[in-house]
């Protein structure tokens, strides 16, 4: 009778284990994930919600500014509940990596879907979403043969004629770096200063402001990420889709190393108490549905080539894309600031 009973509670504990499951350092683990996530809620949440019915891990969003969610996660420290990092532009998963937030992942479906050039070598962080940032023109007022390269428009014929955001805005930041990677530094400020003398106002205000000036005729040229453009064009306000209307994509250095790209992408956080489901969401966002929810509903282009980019961007046409690996943009980030500040860009 004594042997039953040690039997029955040998057999009792392992049925606990198997119903409640094994975290990574071997307590009962909640079927959760908690996400750092510098995309606004609308943006991200149908998918994270797909996720939650496909695997039954409750995903706990918290959304932020990309700065402040870094700065956030290093006051927590150890003790963030973050397990993951969702953000945009690879500048910041870099920053993310240098002040030792995030630690890497061994991934073969990672690995298998991702592109080498659009994840970080030692798996720190991985690309879910690329967005260009190309030359926009108004229509009417710019002939489309008078457009080449980023490198081009200091050209005079801008004078007073272009609008971009400010140099504190971190993917002008990762343009500049990635010209500091093709052209060298010194060719890089000196274009620098060109363009700023060409600028038509001071900078101000985000991608979308500068479409709409160029709408209302503050300037004719913009550089900006084309899924704002997006954004714009689909926007229940019809304002924004009549200023939208007005422009039309220029896809620069065609003859050469091809638009500036840059990703939104992930990556897991060092002391995450939920790796296993933290690495199952990240793979999940590489799959088929997430990378078509990218393309359909945030105007931004699948990280995955055999994934059809939708109507609206299908309009847009083909274009040769920088191969430059997104590595570098976060490498050579401080280069990029100080050249700007040199050079003027406020």
């Amino acid at each position: 009778m004594r042997k039953a009973g040690i039997f029955l509670s040998i057999w009792l504990g392992l049925s606990v284990t198997l119903i409640t499951g094994c975290s990574d350092n071997g307590k009962d683990e909640v079927q959760e994930v908690n996400l750092y996530s510098a995309r606004i809620e609308s943006l991200i949440k149908p998918l994270l919600d797909e996720f939650t019915e496909e695997t039954g891990i409750k995903v706990n969003l918290v959304t932020g500014n990309a700065d402040e969610l870094l700065q956030r996660l290093q006051n927590e420290g150890r003790n963030t509940p973050a397990d993951m990092l969702l953000t945009t532009d690879a500048g910041r998963l870099h920053r993310a990596m240098e002040v030792d937030l995030v630690e890497p992942v061994e991934s073969e479906i990672l690995q298998e879907r991702i592109p080498s050039s659009y994840r970080h070598p030692e798996g720190y962080w991985f690309g879910l979403s690329l967005r260009a940032r190309p030359i926009m023109y108004v229509k009417d007022r710019v002939d489309p043969a008078e457009l080449s390269t980023y490198e081009a428009l200091v050209d005079p014929r801008w004078k007073n004629r272009i609008c971009v955001r400010s140099s504190s805005n971190i993917y002008n930041q990762s343009m500049v770096a990635s010209m500091i990677v093709a052209n060298g530094e010194a060719a890089t400020e000196e274009w620098a200063k060109g363009l700023v003398a060409n600028f038509a106002r001071s900078p101000q205000g985000g991608d979308r402001d500068q479409i709409s000036a160029a709408a209302a005729g503050q300037c004719d040229i913009v550089i900006a990420n084309t899924y704002y453009l997006a954004g714009m064009l689909t926007s229940n306000d019809p304002s924004e889709r009549e200023a939208a209307e007005k422009l039309a994509i220029f896809w620069p250095n065609q003859d050469g190393r091809g638009v500036h790209i840059n990703v939104s992408g992930a990556a897991i956080i060092k002391d995450a108490k939920h790796r296993d489901n933290a690495i199952k969401l990240l793979e999940f966002l590489t799959s088929d549905t997430a990378q078509h929810w990218y393309a359909e509903a945030n105007g931004e282009f699948p990280v995955r080539a055999d994934i059809e980019k939708g109507e609206l961007l299908e309009q847009w046409g083909e274009f040769r894309a920088d191969p430059l690996d997104m590595d570098k943009l976060g490498e050579y980030n401080a280069d990029a600031l100080r050249l700007m500040d040199r050079a003027g860009w406020q």
